[in-house]
C-alpha cells in the first residue's frame, strides 16, 4: 500500500488491477464482500466503499440478488490525432457503432458563437443534435454548430454518418486542426435523460473548435460522455529536439 493511502483506496486499486489484467473477465461474478473481507483482511464497509466507487466508474454493475458482476469494457476514443471515424474507433473494439439524430435547426448566432465561431450577431448557424451509442448504449450526447455559410443544408444523412466526412465530401471543407478542452462535469437532467443515465453521474465534457487549412473556424460543438462508458486515449509525438 502506498503511504497515505486509504485502505479502500489500496483495495479499489487492487481490484482494478485485477479488472484491467483480465484476472478478473467481462461478465464474471467477482467475490462476496464477505470474501473480500477475508481476501483483504479489512472491514465490509471499507470493502463496500471500495465496490460503490468501482460500480460509479463503470468497471463493475450490481445485479439485484445476483451479486457484482465485471462490466463491459468502456468505449475508447481517441483525442489525439486520428483520420478514424466514430463507427471505425468502436468497430476494431467489437462494438457496432451508431448515431441517432435529435434534431437540427437553424438558429441565430449567440454571443458565445460569435466568439467561438467569429461569426456576426444573428448570422445563421446550424445546431445539430446527436447522440453516439455502442451496442445500442448511448456513450455520447453532442451539439454541434455549423455556421450556414460554411456548408449550408446539413442533411439527417450526414449527421447521422460523419458530420466532418460531410464537411469534405459534399461542402469541400477540410478540418486542419481541432482545439479540444476537456472538463468534468455532473449530469444534469436532460443530459442523463439523453445518456440513460442517473442524474448526477460524472461525464466528460468537452467544448471543440474545429478549423480549415486556412485558419476559419468551422464547428463549434459541445459533448457530454458518459464517465462509466468510456475513456480517451492521448498520443503525443516528440521529435528529438523536445527533449
Amino acid at each position: 500500500m502506498e503511504k497515505n493511502q486509504s485502505l479502500h483506496a489500496y483495495i479499489k486499486d487492487e481490484l482494478l488491477n485485477r479488472i484491467k489484467s483480465g484476472s478478473y473477465k467481462k461478465g464474471e461474478r467477482i467475490p462476496t464482500e464477505l470474501e473480500l473481507c477475508k481476501d483483504f483482511n479489512v472491514s465490509r464497509t471499507t470493502v463496500r466503499s471500495a465496490l460503490n466507487q468501482l460500480t460509479l466508474e463503470g468497471y463493475l454493475v450490481r445485479k439485484q440478488g445476483k451479486g457484482t458482476y465485471i462490466a463491459d469494457k468502456k468505449v475508447s476514443q481517441t483525442l489525439s490525432h486520428t483520420m478514424k471515424r466514430y463507427s471505425d474507433q468502436v468497430a476494431v473494439q467489437g462494438k457496432k457503432a451508431k448515431i441517432a439524430l435529435i434534431s437540427i435547426q437553424v438558429v441565430p448566432a449567440s454571443e458565445r458563437l460569435e466568439q467561438s465561431l467569429n461569426v456576426a450577431e444573428n448570422d445563421p448557424i446550424q445546431r445539430v443534435e446527436r447522440t453516439r451509442h455502442a451496442n445500442d448504449e448511448p456513450t455520447q450526447y453532442e451539439i454541434s454548430y455549423i455556421p450556414w455559410g460554411v456548408a449550408p443544408g446539413i442533411t439527417q444523412l450526414h449527421a447521422e454518418t460523419s458530420l466532418y466526412a460531410a464537411l469534405k465530401e459534399e461542402f469541400g471543407v477540410h478540418i486542419a486542426k481541432t482545439t479540444e478542452h476537456v472538463e468534468i462535469t455532473l449530469a444534469d437532467e436532460n443530459v442523463s435523460t439523453l445518456l440513460q443515465c442517473e442524474p448526477g453521474l460524472p461525464c466528460f465534457y468537452i467544448e471543440t473548435v474545429a478549423e480549415d487549412e486556412n485558419g476559419n473556424k468551422v464547428e463549434f460543438s459541445r459533448s457530454y460522455f458518459r464517465g462509466d462508458k468510456t475513456n480517451f486515449m492521448i498520443e503525443r509525438n516528440y521529435s528529438l529536439d523536445d527533449h
